[in-house]
């Protein structure tokens, strides 16, 4: 009698499971879904693409008419929202759950094609409601303090700007520039103590340097020089009352720093991914 390997079942379940009708999950999907901690993930795979998937399931919305285009292309479920920089989404702060990180720590993961600078992606940061309510945010280009064509993790416990600054300095600025009308993957992570930016699954470190439009303020005659990725902030994340949106940000008593591209997939961790991590839930096929 032949006896079944542990590898031989699995191969036989799997093509049982197929025979009844195979999960539909591409790569992407599933390798996000593999990695632990994981709050929420829009893929916009079916009919119900504004609503979340994972631990928690809030539903995106739009503002009025304002709705992003859903189109046949992208990375993850080969569809995404087109956003054409006069549009966005958004969950209202009652309603995020567990978005509102409470581990002191996320992961933000989005895949995107881009065609605009100083743009939002993804996470909870209103930058003007009762002096702000920052919590966390995935930008692409924040030219201000170093970060112009770059990815950018931005962190804050006050959900102000950063004293004596008028707006907030802290966030990571990946060393890769990032590339207009291409389809990558850019995330960034924060531990409790630093906040990373990644270009396509890869983290680089950048030099000490100095951070434009700080010479001249308080304590800081010659300028602030930083680190900007890693970037040091062991603050922490406040639990400051921002919706979580997508697309834009709340800025200057309007709404702002509108995204213009596609946005083909968007995660939340409530962990830091390790390198590792980050690389393997980055990954797609780009042929």
């Amino acid at each position: 009698m032949r006896i079944c390997t542990p590898a031989l079942v699995i191969v036989c379940i799997s093509v049982l499971l197929c025979l009844g009708g195979c999960d539909t999950k591409t790569e992407v999907a599933k390798r996000l879904e593999s990695v632990p901690d994981l709050v929420a993930y829009w893929d916009f795979a079916d009919e119900n693409y504004l609503v979340a998937k994972g631990i928690t399931s809030p539903t995106l919305r739009a503002e009025g008419d304002a709705m992003p285009t859903l189109i046949e292309e992208g990375p993850l479920s080969g569809r995404s929202l087109h956003f054409d920089g006069n549009d966005f989404l958004y969950i209202p702060y009652a309603e995020t759950g567990a978005l509102n990180v409470k581990s002191g720590s996320v992961t933000v993961v989005a895949w995107i094609k881009w065609d605009a600078v100083q743009s939002f992606i993804g996470g909870m940061w209103n930058e003007y409601a009762d002096g702000g309510k920052r919590q966390y945010g995935l930008f692409v280009g924040l030219p201000h303090y170093n970060g112009a064509h770059q990815v950018c993790g931005h962190i804050s416990k006050t959900g102000k700007p950063t004293p004596p600054f008028p707006y907030s300095i802290d966030y990571s600025a990946s060393k890769q520039i990032v590339p207009q009308n291409e389809w990558c993957a850019v995330a960034f992570t924060y531990d409790g103590e630093y906040i990373r930016s990644y270009f396509n699954g890869e983290f680089e470190a950048r030099e000490e340097e100095l951070i434009n439009h700080t010479k001249g303020f308080e304590g800081y005659p010659d300028g602030l020089r930083q680190v900007k990725n890693p970037y040091y902030f062991p603050d922490g994340i406040g639990d400051n009352g921002s919706d979580f949106t997508v697309g834009a940000v709340f800025v200057d008593n309007r709404i702002g720093n509108y995204f213009k591209g596609e946005i083909g997939g968007l995660a939340v961790y409530d962990r830091a991914l390790s390198a590792e991590e980050v690389k393997y839930v980055s990954w797609w096929d780009k042929n």
